[in-house]
C-alpha cells in the first residue's frame, strides 16, 4: 500500500475515534440520570434496524446457527459484559481515567492468545505485558485510594472486550458475520429487557433523540473504522485508537468539568506505548497469528466490530 492509503485510512481512523469519543461523551452525560442497562436496551433498539440494513448485503447462503456454539455464547456473555461495564465506567469514572484503563484492552488480548490462539509470547511482547499492566496500576493506585465499582467495571470491560475480540479471531473465518453481529445484539436486547422494569426512569424527549444519536454515531465510526483498515496498514490504523484520550481529556474537562490528575497521565502513557510496542513488534513478524492487529480492541458495545469477520469471510471464499 502506498503512503497516500495510509494516511487516508489513518485519517479514517482518526475521525472513526473522534465519533466514538463523541459517542461516548453522550454515554457519560446519559449515565448521570439513567442506569447503563436503560442506555444499553434504547441503544440497542436504536442500533439493531442499521446494522439489519448493512447485513442485507451478506449474499452468503446459510442459516443463524453457529458453527462453534459455545465459543459463540462465550463471546455473547463477553460483549455483554464488556458494553455494559464500559457504559457504567463513563458513566461514574473521569473519561481519561476510564480511556486509560480500557486502553489495557490491547494487552489482554496478547494474553488471551496463548491459550485460546496457542500464541507464543517472547520476552519483548511479554515485558511489554508487564509493564502495560504497571500502567493500569498507576491509574487506578490501589491502596493509596478506595477501588471503585466504576475501576473495576472498566477493568471487566477491558478482559471481556479482549475476550470477545480473541474469539472472533479464533472463529472470524468460518463463522457468518451475521452471526457474530446479531447474538450479541439479541443477547444485549433479551437481558437488558429483563432487567430494564426494575432500573428504568421516565426519559424526556431530547434524551430518547440522544439514544438515536449514540446509535448513528456508533454506526458510522463502525463504518469508518472498516474503511480505514481496508485503505491502509492494520499497524497504521490501530495505533489511531489511542488518540481517544485527547478527546476524552478535552470533552471531560469541557463539558464535565474533569482535571486529568498526574497518575492518569503516567499511566497512560505507560499503556499506550506498550500497546504502540506490541503492535509494531507483531508488525514485524514476531507473531504469527497478529492477535492484536487483526483484532479490533475497542471494548463490545451496541455495534460489534465487523472490519475483520467480513474480511477473513472474503479471504476464505476466495480460497
Amino acid at each position: 500500500m502506498d503512503d497516500k492509503s495510509n494516511l487516508r485510512a489513518a485519517l479514517s481512523a482518526l475521525t472513526a475515534f473522534f465519533v466514538y469519543s463523541t459517542h461516548d461523551t453522550v454515554v457519560k452525560f446519559l449515565g448521570g440520570s439513567y442506569s447503563p442497562v436503560q442506555i444499553v436496551f434504547f441503544s440497542v433498539c436504536f442500533g439493531m434496524p442499521l446494522v439489519t440494513f448493512m447485513l442485507m448485503r451478506d449474499r452468503s447462503d446459510g442459516n443463524l446457527r453457529p458453527k462453534h456454539p459455545w465459543w459463540t455464547l462465550i463471546r455473547t456473555v463477553a460483549a455483554i459484559i464488556s458494553g455494559l461495564s464500559a457504559f457504567f465506567a463513563f458513566s461514574v469514572l473521569p473519561m481519561a481515567q476510564a480511556y486509560a484503563i480500557l486502553f489495557a484492552t490491547p494487552l489482554l488480548i496478547t494474553l488471551l492468545a496463548i491459550p485460546i490462539l496457542g500464541e507464543k509470547v517472547g520476552l519483548h511482547r511479554g515485558g511489554a505485558i508487564i509493564a502495560g499492566l504497571i500502567g493500569v496500576m498507576i491509574v487506578i493506585q490501589p491502596g493509596s485510594e478506595p477501588l471503585t465499582l466504576g475501576h473495576l467495571a472498566a477493568l471487566a470491560a477491558a478482559v471481556c472486550g479482549a475476550l470477545a475480540a480473541i474469539i472472533v479471531r479464533k472463529i472470524g473465518r468460518v463463522e457468518r458475520s451475521v452471526v457474530l453481529l446479531l447474538y450479541p445484539m439479541m443477547g444485549n436486547f433479551v437481558i437488558m429487557a429483563c432487567i430494564l422494569p426494575f432500573v428504568y426512569e421516565p426519559m424526556p424527549i431530547q434524551h430518547v433523540g440522544l439514544l438515536g444519536v449514540m446509535a448513528v454515531f456508533s454506526f458510522i465510526a463502525m463504518l469508518l473504522t472498516i474503511s480505514a483498515y481496508r485503505a491502509g496498514q492494520a499497524v497504521i490504523v490501530a495505533p489511531m485508537q489511542y488518540s481517544q484520550i485527547i478527546w476524552a481529556a478535552l470533552f471531560g474537562f469541557i463539558i464535565f468539568g474533569e482535571a486529568v490528575d498526574r497518575n492518569t497521565i503516567l499511566g497512560a502513557a505507560v499503556i499506550v506505548a506498550s500497546g504502540i510496542y506490541i503492535v509494531l513488534r507483531e508488525d514485524g513478524g514476531a507473531s504469527e497469528a497478529k492477535p492484536v492487529l487483526q483484532s479490533r480492541w475497542r471494548p463490545e458495545g451496541i455495534m460489534p466490530r465487523v472490519g475483520p469477520m467480513m474480511r477473513w469471510q472474503k479471504q476464505s471464499r476466495r480460497h
